[in-house]
């Protein structure tokens, strides 16, 4: 499988999230359980059937972490002296039918969350700026549509 790029606190978060599950939610949903298999008939017994579907969650969660976090790659953001966007770039810009400015960082698909402003370079607003820089207009099919942008800062 092909590396996928996060950045180093991407990469920790995900870790943290891994070792909390594996900590802490496993071991109490375990117990949970226990205490619904204590109360009798499990076939009818819906504090049973919840603790197993928790569990279950859980354990995919615990299986997509661990997947996400063998085929991650940290990539440092580095600083290009030209100003043009990379990954690790945080670049605000306008869209220039709604003359509405929106910041972005552009991080891997793993950690991206554009309601927290990140957008995975492997999006095609992402692909859209890389290289870029400030001036630069990109056209980008969006769900709304294609739209144009205006590359307002780099950073």
């Amino acid at each position: 499988m092909e590396r996928v790029p996060i950045t180093k606190e991407g990469y920790e978060k995900l870790k943290a999230e891994l070792q909390r599950l594996q900590r802490d939610e496993r071991p109490a949903v375990i117990k949970a359980i226990e205490e619904a298999r204590g109360h009798g008939d499990i076939t009818e017994n819906a504090e049973f059937e919840a603790a197993k579907e928790k569990q279950a969650l859980i354990e995919g969660r615990i299986q997509e972490l661990t997947t996400r976090l063998a085929h991650s790659e940290i990539i440092e953001p580095s600083c290009d002296d030209n100003g043009r966007v990379m990954f690790g770039s945080t670049v605000r810009m306008e869209d220039l039918q709604t003359n509405n400015v929106t910041r972005y960082r552009l991080v891997g698909p793993y950690e991206a969350d554009v309601q927290a402003g990140t957008i995975s370079v492997a999006s095609p607003l992402g692909r859209a700026l890389i290289g870029k820089e400030e001036g630069d207009e990109i056209k980008v099919q969006t769900p709304k549509g294609l739209r144009t942008f205006e590359i307002l800062e780099v950073q």
